[in-house]
């Protein structure tokens, strides 16, 4: 389990404030990173899985050569790039913007 880390000095009570603080900032981050990937996620599997259906039933070669499982496979290639790439970007740029908003919380002593 966690303990419980009692601050002895006002000096102790800030840094664990501040811990707190950036410790939950953190999580904003990394859930808005997770919201904006699963949307972007959503928005490639249907545009990739519309294109990919139709040519494997359309096209010859690709009818030939397309099993359920390579059309599976491409689209959720697809969609876990898209999450993995803006699930990244999203939480970059908020950590970016936060840094930007109180550089003088981000000098350790």
């Amino acid at each position: 389990m966690s303990k419980k880390v009692v601050a002895e000095s006002p000096l102790q009570r800030n840094s664990l404030a501040s811990l707190d603080q950036k410790l939950a900032m953190a999580k904003r981050c990394s859930h808005e990173g997770v919201v904006a990937g699963a949307k972007a996620a959503v928005l490639a599997t249907i545009a990739t899985a519309i294109p990919t259906m139709a040519s494997a039933r359309m096209l010859p070669w690709a009818r030939a050569n397309l099993n359920h499982t390579a059309q599976a496979l491409i689209i959720s290639t697809v969609a876990g790039a898209a999450y993995f790439i803006v699930a990244d970007k999203t939480v970059l740029a908020t950590a970016r913007k936060n840094s930007f908003k109180s550089p003088s919380s981000n000098i350790e002593a």
